[in-house]
């Protein structure tokens, strides 16, 4: 087996990653140099499908305050969320727009070149800031991608590892993190990389459940990662649902249907042709797991798998230069946005718990470090403010680089005897490899059961129901399995999470924020609907 050494590994390759790479490359001396290890190419990840935008609390947009963006925060969060880290993220959002405009990002401006702020849900001022109408994610991690690959103060203190899976931590006796097991999937090799510091950058969960906005790579690596290495876990019950995803038959994947498009104007509407979101304060711009369980509600009701998006309601030249991804996918599956509404359900779309860390990225293992989804600081609480979340992988990324600076980043090869035994346990030539095993089907099974069981809504049967089948899919898979491809590592790898979610939603026996509890239900407001004057639903 190779083995290697780097003063950082960051694993994930997404915009917490991506940032934390350049401005570790920018600030700190490393000796052995900084190694980026993604299992895809370096510019497929979460991120980049992030449409919504980035919170930017500036002070040209004189009706925004960071008072205002902390109480939107807090109260979105059902009063979970931690005051400090949202205040202070909120603080520093300022600096962190401006950091990722100095390294290329082009946010979105008006006639006036000034910066264009959006709304989002729950947002109780326009304070979203997008790149390209409704490619946020793509815009940033695109520029940031630039700037590893070819800006050479930056890029030559930086490997890229590509088709690379971090498989395992290396604790040594001590509970010390000193790098990862990494398998290539080309080579089909596995490597010992040492490291005074890893961070886990590696995003989100999403692929754990039947429909998810998230990418094929979304599969809780680094997550699993540290529940194997024991690291401290929290909030992991609660998953927020997108509530706007494209709805089409036969199709498990879901594009995302950007909350701005009901910021600029659009309504949910049900198969009757009412406007069903109205009983509610804030209507259709209601808290993301409020608007969830309506539509959840609306097709039970109605016996559908989907309700309609109406964006009759926005102009079509303010669409198509807002929304031109949307626009164009629309059409590509004979939806004209003009004249047919869009058919949308909720789909699995953001992990709100995660590695307990502080602002930092600090977990509960010495040298191991967490930041964006992966992590979990508490500025989410039970429900993510929508385009927090970019914002707080910029300004955590910046809080761990400016720790590390002040961390002894040498001794990454510390070797013993437990540190020995992971390694032996890659390299050993007899490993029993088991036979063929259906990876494909045992996935499908523990996505299906996740969606019907602890998706939603749930409560103790269907969790306990869950917690059976994914025991069984790792009894027939094996716990203790020699994996050897990535496929094999993934289903590994969302066991694991699958297990962790279903357990801690088990253990919170309420109802709040995206964690709902049927068997410990706190009523809602009651629903009253307006009718549409046309209550046909013109879907081609």
């Amino acid at each position: 087996m190779k083995h290697s050494k780097y003063s950082v590994i960051i694993v994930g390759s997404g915009i917490a990653g991506l940032y934390a790479a350049i401005k570790l490359s920018e600030t700190i001396n490393l000796p052995d140099g900084i190694l980026l290890l993604t299992k895809s190419q370096l510019s497929e990840s979460n991120s980049r499908y992030a449409q919504g935008g980035i919170v930017g609390v500036l002070p040209e947009n004189k009706p925004d305050s960071v008072s205002l963006h902390v109480a939107d925060t807090i109260k979105a969060g059902c009063g979970l969320s931690d005051f400090n880290v949202v205040k202070f993220i909120s603080e520093n959002s300022r600096y962190a727009i401006k950091d990722l405009m100095s390294y290329g990002v082009e946010f979105d401006r008006d006639s006036k070149n000034g910066l264009t702020f959006t709304l989002e849900g729950a947002h109780s001022v326009r304070r979203i800031l997008h790149v390209g109408g409704d490619a946020t994610g793509y815009g940033i991690e695109k520029a940031l991608v630039n700037k590893v690959r070819n800006d050479e103060s930056v890029s030559d203190n930086i490997s890229i590892y590509e088709q690379s899976h971090a498989v395992e931590l290396l604790i040594d006796s001590k509970g010390v993190c000193r790098g990862v097991i990494a398998f290539n999937d080309v080579t089909k090799e596995f490597e010992t990389i040492y490291a005074a510091a890893t961070i886990l950058a590696t995003g989100g969960t999403g692929q754990v459940y039947k429909y998810t906005t998230n990418p094929s790579v979304a599969t809780g690596d680094g997550l699993a990662l540290a529940i194997r290495a024991k690291a401290e876990i929290k909030d992991m019950e609660f998953i927020q649902f997108h509530p706007t995803a494209l709805s089409l038959d036969n199709d498990e994947s879901r594009f995302l249907i950007s909350e701005s498009v009901r910021g600029e104007g659009a309504k949910l509407v049900n198969e009757a042709g009412e406007y069903f979101m109205d009983y509610h304060p804030q209507k259709d711009l209601a808290p993301r797991d409020v608007v969830t369980r309506a539509i959840y509600s609306q097709m039970a009701e109605s016996g559908t798998n989907h309700v309609y998006l109406d964006a009759t309601l926005i102009p079509i030249e303010k669409f198509t230069k807002r929304f031109p991804n949307i626009y164009n996918t629309c059409l590509k599956n004979g939806i004209d946005v003009t004249k047919d509404y869009i058919p949308v359900s909720p789909a699995a779309h953001y992990c709100m718990g995660g590695i307990k860390t502080s602002i930092d990225g600090k977990t509960s293992i010495k040298n191991l470090y967490a930041i964006g989804e992966a992590a979990c600081t508490s500025l989410h609480g039970a429900n993510r403010l929508a385009s927090n979340s970019l914002l707080e992988c910029v300004v955590t990324g910046f809080e761990l680089v400016n720790t590390l600076s002040f961390t002894n980043l040498e001794g990454s090869d510390v070797i013993d005897d437990a540190i020995l035994d992971i390694v032996k346990r890659y390299s050993d030539e007899d490993a029993d490899i088991p036979d063929d095993y259906d990876i494909k089907s045992a996935i499908y099974k523990l996505k299906n059961t996740m969606w019907e069981n602890a998706g939603i809504i749930r409560d103790e049967n269907s969790l306990l129901q869950a917690l059976s089948d994914i025991n069984k899919i790792w009894d027939e898979f094996g716990k203790n399995r020699f994996c050897t491809t990535v496929e094999e590592f993934e289903l590994r790898n969302l066991l694991h999470v699958a297990a962790v979610i279903t357990n801690m939603a088990l253990r919170r026996k309420e109802s709040i924020g995206a964690h709902y509890r049927s068997d410990y239900i706190i009523p809602e407001i009651k629903e009253s609907k307006e009718v549409k004057n046309d209550a046909s639903v013109p879907v081609k």
